[in-house]
């Protein structure tokens, strides 16, 4: 190992040097991630919310890597993996230096290309994912959808948590493939009544007090909304609801931001058709890697 002045960890390879960020690193940091705004919300948000590039008390490090003394690439590194700029080039070398942290990640998302060339060296360190996603159209709308909104969608109240607690775990389950409660609700619980009380769930439900449709402002920054979280009730499929709910989701991201974004997977069929009806456009690939 070797490190710079300040004892961090600092390790050369082909394309730069690689040591984790300090605070002296944030403005470099978010001028990287300022180039693409939609690609790079979850590190936009990050800095817009702690102000700083420096690890935060719950362990999470953004490895960088220099180029000439120039920040050319990032990666966060915490619960997951998020790049930031990574290129197929400088992928593997970041593979490798969060191989040798021996530390284990719940997922790795982002760009594909990024995703991807990570994934060629940290897979060798690194339990088998249970899931690789590697073709995940990324979605954009700067306008307003041509599709009349639900009038009926707003946002959620605090007081109607246990009645909308159901209906994300539902959504987490079919998109990932196990429920995110079958260890415990504590930690998703707090999740949600989060989500909550920042003004980031909307919601419908129906004359009986069913969840009809659900959504989440799931990250936001100043420059654009990505949208996460999209549920319609098994009940409701099919009756050409869909389009209507994600206009007035886009009605409201525009309210806190001037991009809406979100992404998909490319075999759900379905879901594309009515974000390309609202008037999403792809503008990228995303790629993730699930644990």
């Amino acid at each position: 190992m070797t490190t710079d002045r300040s004892g961090r960890d600092v390790r050369g390879g082909s394309s730069g040097e690689l040591r984790i960020l300090g605070k002296g690193d944030t403005a470099a940091l978010r001028e990287l991630a300022e180039q693409d705004p939609v690609a790079n919300i979850f590190m936009l948000s990050h800095l817009e919310a702690t102000g700083t590039a420096a690890p935060t008390s719950a362990g999470g490090r953004i490895v960088g890597v220099f180029d000439g003394g120039e920040l050319s690439a990032a990666c966060w590194a915490g619960v997951n993996v998020v790049p930031v700029g990574v290129t197929a080039e400088n992928g593997p070398e970041i593979g490798q230096f969060l191989g040798r942290s021996k530390n284990r990640y719940s997922s790795i998302f982002g760009p594909a290309e990024a995703v991807l060339s990570i994934w060629s060296e940290l897979q060798h360190s690194s339990p088998r994912p249970f899931d690789v996603r590697s073709d995940q159209p990324l979605l954009q709308m700067t306008g307003v959808s041509q599709v009349q909104p639900a009038p009926g969608l707003r946002y959620s109240q605090a007081s109607e948590l246990d009645v909308l607690l159901p209906a994300c775990a539902a959504m987490f389950e079919e998109e990932v493939g196990y429920s995110p409660i079958s260890g415990g609700s504590h930690h998703y619980r707090q999740r949600v009544k989060s989500l909550i009380a920042r003004g980031q769930s909307l919601v419908d439900f129906d004359a009986s007090g069913r969840v009809v449709f659900k959504a989440e402002l799931g990250t936001v920054s100043s420059s654009a909304v990505q949208i996460q979280g999209v549920w319609m009730n098994p009940a409701y499929r099919g009756q050409g609801l869909s389009a209507p709910y994600m206009s007035a989701v886009v009605e409201a991201a525009r309210q806190v931001a001037p991009l809406v974004s979100l992404y998909v997977n490319s075999y759900n069929a379905p879901a594309r058709a009515t974000y390309e009806a609202v008037g999403f456009e792809q503008v990228g690939t995303f790629a993730t890697i699930l644990f």
